[in-house]
């Protein structure tokens, strides 16, 4: 970056060997960049390091490992040694990554608070909200991201899978607009977990025309409505029993879900209905 520099100061009537001397290199390096400005090791480094950028960008919860596992989707063969060093040069580090001297705070939200811990909607799809837990089996730790409509208070959308990154929470996404294909104006409300910030959930937000909504860092009750439902599967299914495997726990969470949360748990504040009686009651009037 430097080299540029000694140009720009040429044109000024520095001498070269003067400039060299005091930015501490020799005449015979700048002449050899000059002669070559950038080696083919610098290009396809350079590209490498824009690749695991937009991969990393897309999903903060990638580091190195799968940033190497990602490049030759895009054309790209390096070993992961080779990606660690330039990842770690670059300082593309994954959300959880943990290293000394390395402290990790909340991102800074992409989207304001727009639901004000007011979990109430006066007709469905006007508010959801989302989040994510994990429970741990023999096999390994099991991640659910689900969405919640807080005007029945059904989950209209969720998945799951063994790693917690941005493609869990565009899954669950996906799911609910698939479901209830939304008309109208509709928030979308989170905490400020990187999957949620990545480019790939916001991306599908706008593609989509949903208004995102985040919560601040360590307000609980900013989301209150949806802990209340993860509470409630954590009493019901993930304490009940010790998980052998991933499939087991996430048919139980399915069961619970479809059958007893929908059909079976009756809500005071619904009036003493279940979300799938008090939607069908409600769209029902409304459309008369």
């Amino acid at each position: 970056m430097k080299y540029p520099l000694v140009l720009d100061l040429a044109v000024g009537g520095i001498p070269v060997a003067v400039t060299c001397r005091v930015l501490g290199f020799s005449k015979q390096a700048f002449y050899a960049w000059r002669q070559a400005p950038v080696s083919q090791r610098d290009w396809d480094e350079a590209h490498l390091i824009n690749a695991a950028a937009d991969i990393h960008a897309d999903d903060p919860a990638f580091g190195y490992r799968f940033i190497a596992d990602e490049l030759p989707g895009r054309g790209i063969k390096a070993g992961e040694n080779k990606v660690a060093r330039l990842c770690s040069q670059q300082g593309i580090w994954s959300a959880f990554a943990k290293r000394r001297g390395l402290s990790r705070k909340a991102g800074p939200p992409v989207h304001d608070d727009l639901v004000a811990r007011q979990f109430t909607a006066t007709r469905p799809d006007r508010v959801w909200l989302t989040d994510i837990t994990e429970h741990p089996t023999s096999e390994g730790k099991l991640y659910l991201c689900a969405i919640k409509d807080v005007y029945s208070g059904r989950i209209v959308g969720y998945s799951m899978d063994a790693r917690m990154t941005a493609s869990l929470a565009v899954s669950a996404l996906r799911n609910a607009i698939a479901l209830r294909s939304p008309a109208g104006t509709l928030i979308v409300h989170s905490d400020r977990g990187s999957q949620f910030r990545s480019a790939a959930f916001v991306r599908t937000l706008k593609s989509h025309r949903l208004t995102g909504s985040m919560g601040r860092v360590g307000a609980c009750g900013d989301n209150a409505a949806m802990e209340s439902f993860f509470a409630l599967l954590q009493k019901n299914v993930l304490d009940r029993q010790r998980w052998p495997t991933r499939e087991q726990l996430r048919l139980a969470i399915i069961i619970w879900i479809e059958k007893t949360y929908h059909r079976r748990r009756r809500q005071r504040r619904l009036g003493r209905l279940t979300p799938i009686e008090y939607e069908t009651i409600n769209q029902a009037a409304q459309a008369a």
